[in-house]
């Protein structure tokens, strides 16, 4: 039996991205034999990986970096089975370097983020990925990223389940105005706490804004109070409705949650002012965690069962 050393382990596990001990259980089984441990690691990760892949990820976490210059923000969801693991430093630390990866390379797509080296190690983002997922024992996904250059600011809500990066447009007197960036978090902290959908009325494609007026317009007609009103108060009463979609639809028609005096359009136009300054919101994206994903519902009596060996 040829002898296993830590350095054929390390080698093995940087060609592979597989984990320590199936590195050495592999060179173990293949009598020290760097490329058949090499086969047998991707033969057993392919059945490992099918086998985990089944498993529901939809915890994990929603983070966010900015570069050091303040103008550059990646964002990124990356998901694993349980609320536990996403609160492992490991995990965080996982995460945090993805981000730095993202911000240093700007990969165009996930294909090309999965196949950066991931940081100054041998691994590429994929091989660490996988490294963790037989590390810890969970499946894991990098769901979706995004970076965003410019004006920017950014907030995280609970711990990594919600994450937001706003975009602005604003001149020198604004933006260097002292109040600038509580005022950008203001704007951050609004999208995370009220759901939206677009910036302005000018954003929403006229498909969804004439589908929500044939809704409005039903309702109207199958109301028999209306059924004598002819079709032209009808589509004015519609057009007046849609007003509340916009409000609920689109940030700057919004309430503003901290002063619901004005709308979030309004806010802006009166920090403006106060800075002397121009401001226009220019984007927004929101990363909610687990968001259109299936949730795991772990039957807890059943698998007391099964660990205490009563199971039926």
């Amino acid at each position: 039996m040829a002898a296993i050393t830590a350095k054929m382990v390390s080698d093995l596990r940087a060609k592979t991205g597989c984990g320590m001990m199936e590195c050495k259980k592999a060179l173990t089984e293949a009598n020290g034999d760097f490329d058949e441990a090499v086969k047998v690691l991707r033969e057993r990760g392919l059945a490992v990986a099918n086998k985990k892949a089944s498993r529901i990820a939809s915890e994990g976490v929603v983070d966010i970096m900015t570069n050091e210059a303040g103008n550059v923000a990646a964002k990124i969801e990356v998901n694993a089975e349980t609320d536990f693991v996403a609160k492992n430093d490991t995990f965080k630390e996982f995460v945090r370097g993805i981000l730095s990866t993202i911000i240093e390379n700007r990969p165009a797509d996930m294909a090309t983020l999965l196949a950066l080296p991931y940081l100054d190690t041998d691994f590429t983002v994929e091989g660490k990925l996988k490294d963790m997922i037989f590390t810890i024992g969970e499946n894991m996904n990098i769901r979706r990223f995004v970076i965003v250059d410019g004006i920017i600011s950014s907030y995280i809500h609970g711990k990594g389940t919600t994450g937001v990066i706003i975009s602005f447009d604003a001149d020198d007197a604004a933006k260097n105005n002292p109040g600038f960036p509580e005022f950008a978090k203001n704007i951050a902290l609004q999208v995370a706490a009220m759901p939206v959908s677009y910036l302005n009325k000018e954003s929403v494609p006229q498909s969804v804004i004439d589908e929500e007026l044939g809704i409005i317009m039903t309702q109207i007609k199958n109301d028999p109070k209306n059924a004598s009103k002819p079709e032209n108060i009808i589509e004015k009463m519609a057009t007046g409705r849609l007003g509340k979609f916009f409000e609920k639809s689109c940030l700057t028609e919004q309430s503003y949650v901290k002063d619901d005096s004005l709308t979030v359009g309004q806010y802006v136009e009166k920090t403006a002012k106060e800075f002397g300054g121009k401001i226009a919101l220019k984007g927004f994206w929101c990363y909610e965690r687990g968001e259109g994903l299936e949730k795991r519902e772990d039957d807890f009596a059943e698998e007391i069962a099964r660990l205490t060996g009563k199971a039926e």
